[in-house]
Order: C-alpha cells, then structure tokens, then sequence
C-alpha cells in the first residue's frame, strides 16, 4: 500500500516520507479500513514537528487521527456483516504508529463509525477532532436547550460545529470572530449574534444581547487569552468547555472572579474523553448527517503524496474549514 509516515520529528518536507508499506491485518476486535480521506489538524501538525508528545519512545508514524474509508475485512470477534461498511475513523494514531495517511489502516472497531450513505467520505474525514470536539464542549455539562452559549472563534474548525451543535440542541447561540469576513462564516454557520473581537466590545455587547444576564456557558478556542472575559460574561453557575490554549499555554487564572460564581471549568481532549461521550458524539453525528442537517467546509485538498503541502498549509493558517488529503 501506499502510505506516508516520518521517522523523526521535523519540517514536513524534509521528514514526511511517501512510499509502500505491507498492508496491516486486522487481530482480534480490529478491523482493515481501505482509506478514502485523511482529515489533517493542527494536533497531527504539531505531533510530526515535535510539539506534542507521540506517545510512544520510537519508531515510525503514520499520522492523522481522522479519515474515512470502507471496510474491506474484519478481525475474530467482529462481524464479518462490517465488512463493506461505509465508516469514519477517529483517534487512529493516538499511542499508536498508525495513522490515516496511508491506503490501508487497521484499528479497533469501536474506533470506525458509521458514515451514512448522504455523507461523502470528505465529511467523514472531518468528524473526528472537529465534529466530536465540538460535540464534548456543547454537551459536556448537559443538555443546552434554552441555554445561552458564547463560542469564541466560531468560524474556525471546531467553532463553526459547535454552534451548530448548540443551535441543534436548543441554544441560543453568540459567536465571535476576528474579521469581518470570519464573522460571517459564523453566521453561516447558524449563530443568532456574531461579534468582531477586534472592534467590539465584547463585555458591553454581551451584556446587552443578555440583558444583563450573561452566558450559561462559554466553548472556547483561547482558553488563557479569554479567562478573563469568560469571568466577566458568565452567569453564576457558568461553564467554560476549552479545547485549546495555543497563544497562553500557561495562563493565569483569576480565581477567586471564577469561585464566586460557582464556574466550572471543563477542559476537554477528545483522544481520551469517556468512552460514554464519545459514543453519544457517534451517534448525534450519524443521525445529523442522515439529514444532511450539517453545513461543512473543506478549505483544501491534497493528494496522499502531498502529505507535507497540507500540513504547510495548516502551520501558514487563515484557513476557514477542514484540509483533507485525497487517496486513491
């Protein structure tokens, strides 16, 4: 098969890696997905450079948690009726040395969801890390029907989901963004109120969209940058779900502004969130894609032996939507 992988941490270009590999067989509760799509995100970016751990002491990586694909064959214990299904993978190469960027990848078969027939395998490669991400945050803390969120960057990968996710579930959703252009696509994506982060004021604009009440819960992109917001906006009893802190790694946190309103801080990491949410996220997924009830967004595609162009692209930044490698 053909695949890529790296030996090293480094520069994509110089330490990705295209060529053929054996194709893997599936051991027992395993199944051998024939991969179609490979969903890149800025984990599997910064995993390859060496900013985040791989899991593991040695050896080469395929990389990539997310794709889509068919399964072509099954291991003991799983029922030969998969073979054929239509399925999205998801924490494929977490601890482990395999990953989607390959024809073949071999995984246990919780980890392949089903992809219903109305989603191409495009989508598919977008419901791992942002569609299951953006999920966790949403319903973390429970059901939001009659809930008021704030999504910070709501036109990104994960916030342009979430607000879907909440609009979904009953909320009434605040997005912002940090451009006009930005700010739209969060509208596109369904939130009743979208601010400009770089012109509004953000505390007085809330406030008056809240009459005075604040948010019930916040699912924010810039954990450090926004705890101090997050404080100020949140009603007694609020919820912070954060998925990433990239431009703060190590943030203070006004304490004693976050306990006197009883906040509860959820930080969430979709590889190793319980078993019970990643199974609900499976099953909202597939009953929101059998009625098409999604709008999606594949800013570029790539073909496998690209592999490095597209996480270029992901490192460059400025785009809005998923980067899918294409395999054939």
């Amino acid at each position: 098969m053909k695949a890529v992988w790296f030996n090293q941490c480094g520069d994509a270009a110089e330490v990705l890696q295209y060529g053929d590999m054996e194709v893997p067989e599936p051991g027992p509760g395993e199944v051998l997905v024939r991969l179609r799509t490979s969903g890149v995100n800025p984990s599997d970016v910064k995993k390859r450079a060496g900013l985040q751990p791989a899991g593991f002491e040695d050896g080469f990586v395929i990389p990539h948690s997310d794709g889509a694909g068919v399964i072509e064959a099954v291991g003991m214990g799983v029922p030969e009726e998969k073979i054929g299904a239509r399925v999205w993978v998801y924490q494929a190469q977490y601890q482990r040395h395999w990953g989607t960027a390959a024809q073949y990848i071999v995984l246990p078969a919780l980890r392949a969801a089903r992809l219903p027939d109305q989603a191409n395998f495009e989508v598919g490669a977008c419901a791992g890390i942002p569609m299951m991400t953006a999920h966790r945050c949403v319903f973390a803390d429970g059901a939001p029907k009659g809930k008021t969120i704030l999504v910070t960057g709501a036109s990104g990968r994960v916030g342009f989901y979430a607000v879907q996710w909440a609009r979904r579930a009953g909320a009434t959703v605040i997005g912002t963004a940090g451009s006009e252009a930005r700010c739209e696509q969060a509208r596109q994506s369904g939130a009743e109120h979208v601010l400009n982060y770089q012109q509004d004021d953000l505390v007085d604009a809330i406030e008056e969209i809240t009459h005075g009440q604040g948010v019930d819960r916040i699912v924010d992109v810039e954990f450090g940058l926004n705890i101090e917001l997050s404080s100020q906006v949140l009603k007694t009893g609020g919820v912070v779900a954060s998925y990433s802190s990239s431009k703060n790694m190590n943030p203070e946190i006004p304490f004693y502004s976050l306990m006197f309103k009883n906040i509860t801080l959820e930080l969430v990491l979709v590889y190793n969130m319980p078993d019970s949410a990643k199974m609900q996220a499976e099953q909202d997924i597939y009953q929101a894609l059998t009625e098409d009830a999604l709008v999606h967004r594949i800013a570029k595609k790539f073909p496998l032996a690209q592999t490095a162009k597209a996480h270029a692209a992901i490192e460059h930044g400025g785009l809005d939507g998923c980067v899918v490698v294409e395999i054939d």
